[in-house]
């Protein structure tokens, strides 16, 4: 059982400081205590639930903290006082809200990425720890080949896989990049802003949804009399979201974006899910013209020593082979055209795990558990190349 106490930050993670902005008006609440010992323990969630003790997530692992089960006033006591007016009617309204929260650990302000919700009467809380340092793709273990998704002028880049997946520091990641290397105009719309971002070629402005504007429709619709050349526009959950969001990929602007899907292909089909069936041929020329990458990840646990998860990633860029695949409706065939794009940087999720076997991140157990094709795994870990059939 984890203790609260006696546990001390992780050095190595040298994190930035957070801007004054973020961190003013906030006197300590007496529920910071359960958000000190997540980071000393250096987890990613806290889980609060009503006869409960609080419980954290580390390395993928749900553990319980050494403290008391938590009764039904002590966690109104605890939670109701991390809610600005703003946050307690939309929680009153709609029985859930999602603000960011900011709690210093010994000399560092961290922030975290809080929902209050309603289960069964009861009051609880899910928390995601926001990490202020941004890895680079190295760090992250990613493919080297994620670069290029980092160096187009115009059009949309998804990251696809489930909450908890790593999709917003991967995001995060490439965000950096280009700000480390182009003089460019970023403007990311959030809800709420997780990663605060240090300027060094690039401009930055992040705006948080309820902070800084009203909802998402007004932040796209200021957005392009804002002058960005990259945007982040958070998830694409709705018919309203993916079309701003493509809109502007059209009009001239790089565009980054998540979504749920458990694959690169299969987000092809989430993404006609939002829309009436009489729409899906317009969308799949947007997507055929506009789309440059769609990336899949899922976080595993690692046998590396000091190496919590690592991503195992489904890469695939549109070339003439996937975006005609798209345009002619045979969804089916991208996983072979990725397959047989290996050489301009594509993979799906076997070849990802071979690698991350063959590097000695993870064990083969692990990869086996969750392998799409175990038998395409098996073999390719045996150096059998399974040709993929014709395509086209």
């Amino acid at each position: 059982m984890a203790t609260i106490e006696d546990v001390k930050p992780d050095a190595s993670a040298n994190p930035v400081k957070v801007p004054e902005r973020f961190i003013k008006k906030r006197e300590p609440k007496e529920v910071d205590k359960l958000f000190r010992a997540l980071v000393r323990l250096q987890g990613s969630d806290l889980h609060l639930k009503v006869e409960r003790p609080p419980i954290v997530r580390v390395n993928g692992t749900l553990r319980p903290l050494d403290h008391p089960p938590i009764g039904d006033e002590e966690m109104v006591r605890l939670l109701f006082p991390l809610m600005d007016e703003r946050n307690r009617r939309i929680f009153d309204e709609t029985g859930g809200a999602d603000f960011a929260h900011v709690v210093e650990v010994d000399g560092i302000n961290w922030r975290f990425r809080v929902n209050l919700l309603q289960q069964m009467g009861k009051v609880g809380l899910v928390a995601r720890r926001v990490n202020n340092f941004i890895p680079n793709f190295e760090g992250l273990y990613l493919p080297d080949s994620m670069e290029k998704l980092c160096h187009y002028d115009q059009g949309m880049v998804l990251l696809a896989g489930v909450t908890g997946s790593g999709k917003s520091t991967t995001i995060a990641s490439m965000l950096n990049f280009i700000n480390r290397h182009y003089r460019k105009h970023i403007l990311t719309l959030e809800d709420p802003i997780e990663f605060v971002f240090t300027e060094e070629k690039s401009l930055i402005n992040q705006r948080e949804i309820g902070m800084d504007v009203v909802d998402f429709e007004i932040g796209m619709k200021h957005a392009v009399r804002e002058d960005p050349d990259v945007m982040l526009v958070g998830e694409m959950r709705d018919e309203e979201t993916f079309m701003t969001a493509i809109h502007a990929a059209e009009t001239g602007h790089l565009v980054y974006g998540t979504i749920h899907a458990s694959s690169a292909p299969s987000t092809i089909g989430r993404i006609l899910d939002l829309f009436p069936e009489s729409m899906h041929p317009a969308l799949r020329s947007a997507m055929a013209m506009n789309m440059k990458g769609i990336v899949a990840q899922k976080l595993l646990p690692s046998i590396k020593e000091g190496v919590g998860r690592v991503p195992t990633c489904e890469i695939m860029y549109f070339n003439p082979t996937v975006r005609k695949l798209i345009l002619e409706e045979k969804d089916e065939k991208l996983s072979d055209a990725i397959r047989m794009s290996a050489s301009e940087g594509m993979q799906d999720f076997t070849m990802s795990l071979k690698s991350l076997i063959d590097r000695e991140l993870i064990d083969r157990q692990t990869a086996f558990e969750v392998a799409p094709n175990v038998e395409a795994l098996k073999m390719a870990l045996k150096g059998i190349d399974v040709a993929a059939p014709g395509i086209l």
